[in-house]
């Protein structure tokens, strides 16, 4: 369903979320090791999320990757998303068809439209604050 950068990029984003709740920067070499991402490659990632205002880098000594708190409910899970994949999770064709509409659908359109709505809500409906509180008390985690 996601890109393997979108899912590290939204791993990435959950924990920078939570360590800012603790009023904690985090780092390139930290952030890759939590999320288990190479440090180049989660490099590239943070530098987009960071280029749509989603997460802040702040450079020099002490710096590093955070969010502020009072933004994190106004992020959506949507907007990581739509940054690292664009809008194909949103109107993608379930067999990954380059022409597939109501007018000429693919043998999956009606049943994965179903879907893709049921996803594209809670995308929508999701915000960083409520997932970084999940990692801060322990309920979900990162990585296995």
């Amino acid at each position: 369903m996601f890109s393997k950068t979108c899912e590290y990029g939204i791993r990435a984003t959950i924990f920078i979320a939570s360590e800012s709740y603790q009023n904690n920067r985090v780092g390139l070499r930290d952030i890759a090791k939590k999320i288990d991402s190479p440090e180049a490659f989660t490099a590239k990632i943070l530098q987009i999320l960071s280029k749509n205002n989603i997460i802040h880098s702040i450079k020099g000594v002490g710096g590093g990757f955070e969010i502020p708190k009072e933004t994190m409910s106004q992020i959506k899970l949507s907007q990581i998303v739509t940054a690292l994949d664009g809008d194909r999770v949103f109107t993608g064709c379930g067999l990954g068809l380059s022409h597939c509409s109501e007018d000429h659908p693919c043998p999956v359109h009606d049943k994965f439209k179903a879907i893709r709505n049921e996803l594209a809500f809670m995308l929508e409906n999701t915000n960083l604050e409520e997932l970084a509180m999940g990692i801060k008390s322990g309920d979900t985690f990162l990585r296995y």
